[in-house]
């Protein structure tokens, strides 16, 4: 996701990073602890995010952020379903709608409003590729990106 944010800010996009411990307990630290967790830890090596990280919290459940609850209303499911749930997947109530696991996406627009979503498992290539046929669309980016569609 670096990457991707690295080539395509100055065309106006920005990946934002969401920190949730709801998936596997993957994130179990505090606000403090996730930029060093990420560096030394997972995935480790020195690795700091070039976009923004906001503070831990939930994606789905009761306890579920509002960006969310935006964003899921907006965009349709995506995956059949959530899998085996039982030691892996920590909120209630579970439902079809839910982010499946980490590193989910969602696209949205220079209006705010949400455009696709993908599941945490499609490639970034993908996802890259989709955004820079988005943003050639867009009145204000078309001529500005077209050079970076031809490389």
């Amino acid at each position: 996701m670096n990457a991707l944010h690295e080539e395509l800010k100055s065309y106006g996009f920005t990946v934002l990073g969401f920190p949730c411990n709801i998936f596997g307990k993957q994130e179990p630290g505090n606000n403090d602890e996730i930029l060093p967790g990420i560096k030394h830890v997972r995935p480790g090596k020195g690795f700091v995010p070039t976009f923004p990280l906001f503070e831990l919290g939930d994606v789905n459940g009761d306890q579920e952020q509002p960006v969310y609850t935006f964003l899921k209303s907006s965009c349709p499911p995506v995956g059949d379903d959530l899998g085996p749930a039982s030691e892996r997947l920590f909120w209630e109530p579970l439902k079809l709608s839910d982010i499946k696991w980490n590193f989910e996406k969602f696209l949205v627009g220079p209006d705010g409003k949400p455009v696709r979503r993908w599941l945490s498992r499609v490639e970034v290539s993908v996802v890259r590729r989709f955004i820079t046929d988005y943003l050639r669309r867009l009145p204000a980016q078309r001529d500005l990106i077209n050079p970076l569609l031809e490389s």
